[in-house]
């Protein structure tokens, strides 16, 4: 199965509600001021945001009219443009000089950070790289016996402590084990935390902290863990925890379970911080490398 193809299979639910609609409205049609107001609720539905859509239908006025184009079919393609456009980022940095690479993981409850910390890794792993998991999630025993069946599936070693553990200490001890192991990239999962929790906030500060005074230069990737099905409030989410570390990209899951999907847009146009990765199902492979272009097309149900 194709990229497209799979990004098509889990973004059925949205496809079924933000792309239908979207979809009935490139039918056949004139290009009229209807037509546009029609558009621009379509997007704000679909969680794309109310600033965003707003500029984008503009832009789509104005092109269409610049174009002389007659088409709404024409417009749905100035559409996946525009979107591609805005979902494209740079490229992650490269890996730092000195390894391990360390990518720390951060989220609210729920949103699927240690799941997604061991699809990460095996991603990784195949690549051959050499990766060790972290379970820094050490409030929740469930978290770190969750995380070990996760990492065994992955193939790869896990570092944990005791629950009640200082998770700082144990990214201590991670960080001086990959070095000694000649490990290539730590990922680390941290616990579940409301964005809106200032004490559990300062105790991610001081795991960066740490992380960073051990290991300078990382963690050289924070990933915040969106729930897709949270629509706008993940660009609260988004905003506090970039006040308290800096957010280098997003991981999006739960993509199989929305019926809207434009929230990738609202993330990445708001809070200029880029999709990395999207989760489209369960399964260990059901993580992937986010490609705006197929991932547009997914969801706005275009032909490839």
């Amino acid at each position: 199965m194709s990229l497209l193809e799979r990004f098509k299979a889990g973004l059925a639910r949205s496809r079924q509600g933000f792309a239908r609609r979207l979809d009935f409205l490139f039918k056949e049609g004139e290009l009229n001021e209807a037509f546009y107001q029609e558009l621009e609720e379509a997007l704000i539905a679909g969680d794309v945001g109310v600033e965003t859509s707003l500029k984008l239908v503009e832009q789509l006025r104005q092109d269409a009219a610049r174009n002389r184009l007659k088409e709404r079919e024409a417009v749905r393609e100035l559409l996946l443009q525009k979107l591609t456009e805005i979902l494209t980022a740079p490229e992650e940095e490269p890996a730092p000089i000195e390894p391990p690479l360390v990518i720390l993981l951060v989220g609210v409850n729920g949103s699927g950070k240690t799941t997604t910390a061991a699809k990460l890794a095996r991603l990784y792993r195949e690549q051959g790289r050499k990766v060790l998991l972290v379970a820094g999630d050490t409030f929740r025993a469930a978290a770190i016996d969750q995380l070990q069946v996760w990492a065994d599936r992955a193939g790869v070693d896990l570092i944990r402590q005791q629950p009640g553990s200082d998770p700082s200490a144990v990214f201590y001890d991670a960080i001086n084990a990959a070095r000694a192991r000649q490990v290539d990239v730590v990922i680390g999962d941290t616990a579940g935390r409301l964005h809106t929790k200032v004490n559990l906030m300062e105790e991610l500060k001081k795991i960066h902290r740490v992380i960073g005074r051990l290991h300078p230069g990382a963690p050289h990737q924070v990933l915040l863990v969106l729930d897709a099905t949270t629509g706008q409030n993940g660009i609260a989410q988004a905003a506090r925890f970039n006040e308290a570390v800096p957010v280098t990209g997003v991981v999006l899951t739960k993509l199989d379970g929305t019926a809207r999907g434009g929230i990738v847009v609202a993330v990445r146009e708001t809070m200029n911080i880029p999709v990395r990765y999207i989760g489209v199902g369960e399964k260990m492979e059901d993580l992937a490398p986010f490609d705006p272009s197929a991932f547009t097309r997914a969801l706005l149900a275009a032909e490839s």
